[in-house]
């Protein structure tokens, strides 16, 4: 009997010890996988791009609305000095109109030392407390563009593509390098609009899309970023880009800002002349019911507006506009109804990284969120071109 009670004792304990071990390496195991896991991630964040703005963000290109001027602000000695002369001429000519502008340029300038921040702080809110009215149209799906456009996207995608091919099945319009294509489905419109104004309508907070626009959306606050405007960049529009504006960064565009403008007569009737924060600007025409203020398109920034003659260009529901940013256009007034336009700037930081758009130097970089103006410190660049004028 105490032989028999032995042997159980000792393969009692190799039991345990086989289930220590077994523990033991299944514990290895899990700390592997979690290891694993966290240096995936952290490869992850380091391949994730950092984007930054350009310093000239807080003093070039402030607009003044009564006057329909953009001018730079550094302090007022300096300010005084270059547009006191041409201020008079607009009208503006008493000491309380000075203040006026000083006022305004001090309120823009705050708005936009504060604008990542905030910006970032709105989206976690609308995150928390808005609830969409129509969830899907915030994920792109092929259905919601138009036969056309997946037809020419297609093409461009071939063996076979050209940019006089595709020139072919594109309306280009009176003015220089700007085409016109169907982009939406009506009905997408419509609900996305329809989206849009229920968003207005709630308590959650809001942002203006820039200085000159006072009534739209930012749409990375939203939430479109990731599920609609990137993939609508990367998957349909670069293939476009990269055959229409190879000089102007059309095929290494690695970022954009989207943001939708609304006009209304009692709102943002129009839009004044002014070139985009963008190498490749689409406008898409979403709705809803108006008429008139079709856009009007100049000449590439460099040109002196003495030496501009605009082109008037109509803009149609569901069609959109594609341009270079640098290209000075506007938006003529809407004299009934309301109008929703999609503006997705796009951005190439090889291009950008050399000379800031919006002020014509170096870019002094400051850190921003997200894809903040689409600068990087990337070194690799392609051999300067510059944009054509033409």
């Amino acid at each position: 009997m105490r032989r028999k009670a032995t042997v159980y004792t000792k393969q009692k304990k190799k039991t345990k010890q086989q289930k220590k071990k077994k523990r033991n390496r299944q514990l290895v195991l899990l700390l592997l996988f979690t290891l694993s896991k966290l240096s995936v991630m952290k490869n992850n964040q380091d391949v994730k791009r950092q984007f930054f703005t350009c310093s000239c963000f807080t003093t070039d290109n402030i607009f003044l609305h009564k006057y329909k001027l953009h001018v730079r602000f550094v302090c007022e000695q300096q300010f005084m000095l270059d547009y006191e002369s041409l201020l008079r001429k607009l009208g503006c000519v008493t000491e309380r109109h000075f203040t006026e502008v000083l006022d305004e340029i001090s309120q823009e300038v705050d708005r936009r030392r504060r604008q990542s921040a905030a910006s970032a702080e709105r989206a976690v809110v609308i995150t928390d407390t808005y609830q969409p009215l129509h969830p899907h149209v915030y994920h792109l799906q092929e259905s919601y563009l138009a036969p056309k456009f997946k037809e020419i996207v297609e093409f461009c995608r071939s063996g076979d593509a050209s940019e006089q091919g595709l020139r072919e099945l594109l309306e280009e319009v009176t003015a220089p390098r700007v085409y016109r294509f169907p982009v939406f489905e009506r009905n997408f419109c419509e609900e996305l609009v329809e989206e849009l104004e229920h968003f207005e309508r709630s308590s959650a907070p809001k942002g203006r899309p820039n200085t000159m626009n006072h009534y739209g959306i930012l749409l990375n606050e939203l939430g479109f970023d990731d599920t609609f405007i990137t993939p609508l960049r990367e998957q349909y529009l670069r293939p476009l880009t990269s055959l229409l504006y190879p000089d102007c960064g059309g095929r290494c565009l690695d970022s954009h800002k989207a943001f939708v403008v609304k006009y209304d007569m009692k709102e943002d009737m129009d839009l004044s002349y002014h070139y985009d924060n963008a190498e490749v600007t689409l406008n898409v025409s979403l709705g809803k019911d108006f008429t008139e203020g079709n856009l009007y398109f100049g000449d590439m920034r460099q040109v002196p507006l003495g030496e501009t003659e605009c082109t008037e260009v109509e803009h149609r529901v569901t069609e959109g506009l594609l341009h270079r940013g640098q290209h000075t256009h506007g938006a003529l007034p809407i004299v009934s109804g309301q109008r929703w336009n999609l503006i997705v700037w796009m951005r190439a930081s090889q291009e950008r990284n050399r000379l800031c758009p919006m002020c014509n130097r170096k870019p002094t970089l400051v850190e921003g969120e997200g894809f903040a103006d689409g600068f990087t410190t990337d070194s690799a660049a392609l051999p300067y071109v510059s944009c054509v004028l033409t």
